[in-house]
């Protein structure tokens, strides 16, 4: 599935949607604003790559990035039900990763955490990419970002 299955799916369902990024970005919502009529399902876009951009701005809990680390499925499921809940919208992406190509010593360079919440139901996912370049990285979460989306969307 790509973004065009994922705007297509939101748009029979009557859905807005918001994205809350860190590593990549802005690139899950770049993906979704590149197909036509996003504009009827994009609700709002979050990129907050500092921890402090997601304590203030998506109300993500500071012990959780303290206790879990901030590349975690603690802190991806707060990242979106924060971005839910701030913008309205019927289902929010999150995406907190190490991209690399450094590292803090404690998560491995491409590993990525996702979260999806929807009005019912809310699901999280840590993919290991690899150490395979930081673009590269940040390319293959946009794309299973919005993969995953799409299957919880359409599961709901």
């Amino acid at each position: 599935m790509n973004e065009y299955d994922l705007v297509n799916l939101l748009i029979k369902k009557n859905y807005h949607i918001t994205t809350a990024e860190s590593c990549t970005g802005g690139l899950v919502s770049a993906s979704i604003v590149s197909v036509a009529d996003a504009s009827k399902v994009l609700k709002e876009a979050y990129v907050t790559y500092a921890a402090e951009s997601k304590t203030s701005i998506l109300g993500v809990d500071p012990k959780t990035i303290e206790m879990y680390n901030v590349v975690s499925e603690e802190v991806a499921k707060e990242m979106a039900f924060g971005a839910k809940i701030r913008s309205g919208a019927d289902i929010a992406i999150s995406v907190t990763g190490m991209a690399g190509p450094s590292t803090d010593g404690i998560i491995e360079v491409g590993t990525v955490c996702f979260g999806v919440v929807t009005n019912t139901t809310y699901e999280t996912k840590t993919v290991y990419f690899g150490n395979i370049g930081r673009n590269v990285v940040r390319a293959k979460a946009t794309a299973f970002a919005i993969e995953f989306a799409y299957e919880v969307l359409k599961n709901e």
